[in-house]
């Protein structure tokens, strides 16, 4: 039995692995806005594989705000939650906004993309990005426990024709684009501005603006987007995070058809 169980898993892994060596979306974050546009790119037709580098999914979602697992979305993010079937209860005291579940957010999203057809592969971090003839065509990944130990182990290669960047406030891929290839991005210095402190009604909003094509097969979206661009922060809430995912899914789809 113990052969029996250990077997299946290599094998399936490593199925599922290598049908997504090539992808049309590599998502780098399984954060709330890569999710979404995982779960809707997927829907399209479009083979999406996202790479988080921790154990699970959901960047930020999990601990709510300050470890108290609730967060507040708007009426029209709602929406975008109510489709993953997503519970979400309207504030008594203030209309236009929800809150929700912290867990129950995390989880309905990475559900609801994996149930569309994106494949999460978790533990995998991002060393670095591929050009080709100026065009970013995919990363250069390993083991999350790899990098972390700074083992001496050569990475793989992901090819993909959109790569998106997912991480959040480090906006990791955007800065292997600029700091190490030299590329000018789609931002006001052709470089990363940086993050601003924290004004949530900016935040939420500049987190949708800012989601673009910064480069020929480069992508950002969510708080990495606020980032390279020089946004507020804007904390626990998370529909801008949420608008920003619908926006991307629809960008690439248009780039791609």
């Amino acid at each position: 039995m113990e052969q029996l169980i250990t077997g299946a898993i290599v094998q399936r892994f490593f199925e599922k692995f290598n049908d997504h060596l090539s992808v049309d979306v590599a998502i780098v974050g399984g954060g709330p806005s890569g999710l979404v546009a995982a779960r809707d790119l997927a829907k399209m037709g479009r083979k999406v594989a996202i790479f988080e580098s921790t154990l699970a999914p959901g960047g930020g979602i999990w601990g709510g705000g300050m470890l108290m697992n609730e967060v507040v979305v708007q009426d029209d993010a709602a929406e975008i939650l109510r489709e993953f079937g997503i519970t979400t209860v309207p504030l008594k005291n203030q209309k236009g906004y929800h809150t929700a579940d912290s867990v129950e957010m995390a989880s309905g999203l990475i559900f609801g993309a994996r149930k569309a057809g994106a494949v999460i592969f978790n533990c995998v971090k991002m060393e670095d990005i591929v050009i080709h003839d100026n065009v970013v065509c995919g990363l250069v990944i390993n083991w999350t426990p790899v990098v972390r130990l700074d083992m001496h182990v050569d990475p793989l290669v992901i090819m993909s024709r959109a790569l998106v960047d997912g991480t959040g406030h480090p906006s990791e891929v955007v800065q292997k684009a600029v700091n190490k290839a030299g590329v000018k991005v789609d931002s006001p210095t052709g470089g990363i501005l940086g993050e601003k402190p924290m004004w949530m009604a900016s935040g939420e909003e500049t987190t949708v603006t800012n989601t673009k094509r910064l480069f020929p097969g480069l992508y950002a979206s969510g708080m990495a987007a606020n980032n390279v661009q020089g946004g507020f922060r804007m904390g626990p809430i998370f529909g801008g995070m949420l608008k920003s995912g619908k926006k991307l899914a629809k960008i690439i789809e248009a780039d791609l058809a």
